[in-house]
């Protein structure tokens, strides 16, 4: 095999990641559309991200997918390289190197909101609770409000988080619809709401956020960006507190993916069949 003929090396980074399902999505991707690369996990110390991301591009690696726990050191690390979303965001989940140099972006957003679609979720003059509030509770702050939501409330058991997290879309034009407090206190003092969104790794543990009862709404839904063979800790949570729906973040997984491929091959694959295809693997253990 010629040099020229090697494969394109890509993968996803995080602690832990070894439950990852993004290597199965990629190849599905790669297949469908006819892209000559390899997708793989990588495990990165919590204290060693940026000499792990060095090191993987400087042994030919093309591009990378972040998570858990390193959206906010990826965004210090592209810090002046970013796409608007990734600025919008403040946290960075897909990158690659032009010219030298680190660039990155977030489809964290884009992926919930085409999920959340699927599911045929109405967002204009929703009320939306956002449980956590790390990176992938940042990076989809803005699309929830540009998509029409009427409250956006940020809650984290480490109040002050939350109203960090809020007070960086300070100056957005839609500030005015979004609000943060603590998990133990202030979520019930606006009403009840038709999405919850579980943007915290809890679920990873088999364990749910400490939420109190009556968050929902009639027709309301409860998704955890988390996912799992089973309903997630807090879809059980959800469901036994009067959620009317519940859905994992499998779907978003796949679209988040979907966006990364297309900016690092410039093709977009159909996420569907994917979709469907993991969900039956999650379904056999496989």
């Amino acid at each position: 095999m010629a040099p020229t003929d090697l494969p394109s090396r890509y993968a996803v980074i995080g602690n832990p990641v070894m439950h990852s399902k993004s290597p199965q999505i990629h190849a599905a991707f790669a297949g469908q559309t006819d892209q000559n690369m390899v997708y793989e996990r990588l495990a990165a110390p919590v204290d060693a991200f940026p000499h792990t991301v060095d090191e993987f591009f400087s042994t030919g690696g093309a591009g990378l997918n972040v998570t858990v726990p390193f959206k906010m050191e990826a965004f210090e690390l592209t810090r002046g390289r970013q796409t608007p979303r990734a600025m919008a965001a403040g946290a960075v989940n897909t990158l690659w190197v032009r010219h030298g140099e680190f660039h990155g972006c977030n489809t964290d957003g884009v992926g919930l909101l085409r999920d959340l679609g699927r599911l045929g979720v109405a967002l204009d003059r929703a009320r939306v609770l956002l449980v956590g509030a790390g990176g992938a509770a940042r990076g989809v702050v803005l699309p929830l409000l540009s998509a029409g939501a009427q409250r956006l409330h940020v809650v984290n058991r480490t109040e002050d988080r939350a109203h960090e997290l809020v007070q960086a879309f300070a100056e957005h034009p839609a500030a005015a619809r979004l609000s943060a407090g603590g998990t133990a206190s202030g979520i019930m003092l606006h009403s009840q709401w038709d999405v919850v969104i579980n943007a915290t790794a809890s679920s990873l543990g088999d364990t749910a956020p400490d939420l109190p009862p009556g968050l929902y709404a009639p027709d309301s839904l409860a998704y955890d960006m988390m996912y799992a063979s089973q309903p997630t800790a807090f879809m059980r949570q959800a469901t036994t507190d009067g959620a009317a729906r519940t859905a994992d973040g499998l779907g978003m997984l796949v679209e988040q993916a979907a966006e990364s491929f297309f900016l690092w091959r410039g093709v977009r694959p159909q996420t569907a069949p994917v979709l469907s295809s993991l969900r039956a693997m999650l379904q056999t253990g496989a």
